[in-house]
């Protein structure tokens, strides 16, 4: 089964698809870090950032708009951080009163958010362009190239591979529910119960989601064991980084590691 939205994988004959697996993951690793450890408020710097990561899209004929879009993934995390603009000690910028509260919205506390803000979409910009141009097991094969323990990439892995499983499920109680639903002629009736019945339906699938997924998976990790699945993914040699490639990696760190001094520095 494919699930685009599970599998953004996208080829292209393109600079950016044909570097090494081992030099993307490690540069947007980098990459990542370096949106981290930028101070707050570095503005210069996160529009340094920003170009930088807007040239890997071109250069990777992704598309602005396609990256853009998944980009938007990072909102649910920004209104986590929301509350810092009322919590965050500094120059007010605005008062009212809620109730018996009067709450503050301090330049601090908006200058931390957006910073969060503009760390979070970023990086995400960053894994997204990495995993839109290698396909998942080139990953893998990635982190245990860098050294990262095994038993962690085999939970990536698996964790990736049973999202599927999931989603077939899903899918399954989605069929069995329309099969089991019927649709009124009369204009205006909605086909099924009230709204408390409905969620009180909806309750019931997902745990039903839950057990099936489960007994599912068992099921698929037993037939693993039984084909001689020890926690390792056996694949040929990957074959040594080209000098293109190195160069391509040294000037990376090098310009990352630039830009987060001069972002600490001034």
């Amino acid at each position: 089964m494919h699930v685009h939205f599970l599998d953004p994988y996208r080829p292209r004959p393109s600079l950016v698809h044909a570097l090494d697996p081992r030099v993307k993951f490690v540069l947007t690793v980098a990459y990542i870090f370096t949106c981290a450890l930028t101070p707050l408020g570095a503005w210069p710097v996160f529009i340094l950032l920003y170009s930088i990561i807007l040239a890997v899209e071109i250069l990777s004929e992704l598309g602005v708009r396609y990256v853009l879009a998944r980009s938007l993934l990072a909102a649910p995390f920004i209104l986590a951080a929301l509350p810092l603009i009322f919590t965050v000690p500094g120059t007010p910028l605005a008062s009212f009163s809620l109730g018996g509260w009067v709450i503050t919205i301090s330049a601090q506390g908006v200058e931390r958010l957006a910073s969060i803000a503009v760390k979070s979409w970023l990086s995400l910009q960053a894994a997204i362009v990495m995993s839109a141009t290698m396909p998942f097991p080139d990953l893998l094969l990635a982190m245990r190239a860098v050294r990262i323990p095994r038993l962690l990439v085999s939970i990536v892995g698996l964790m990736w591979r049973y999202l599927f499983v999931l989603v077939d499920e899903g899918l399954r109680l989605m069929r069995a529910r329309l099969a089991r639903s019927g649709e009124s002629d009369q204009p205006g009736l909605k086909a099924g119960g009230s709204l408390a019945w409905r969620a009180r339906v909806t309750g019931g699938m997902a745990g039903n989601l839950f057990l099936r997924g489960f007994d599912r998976s068992d099921r698929i990790y037993t037939a693993m064991l039984s084909r001689g699945y020890d926690g390792e993914v056996r694949s040929m040699p990957l074959p040594a980084i080209s000098q293109v490639s190195w160069w391509v990696l040294g000037l990376g760190l090098l310009l990352l590691v630039f830009l987060l001094a001069l972002a600490w520095v001034f």
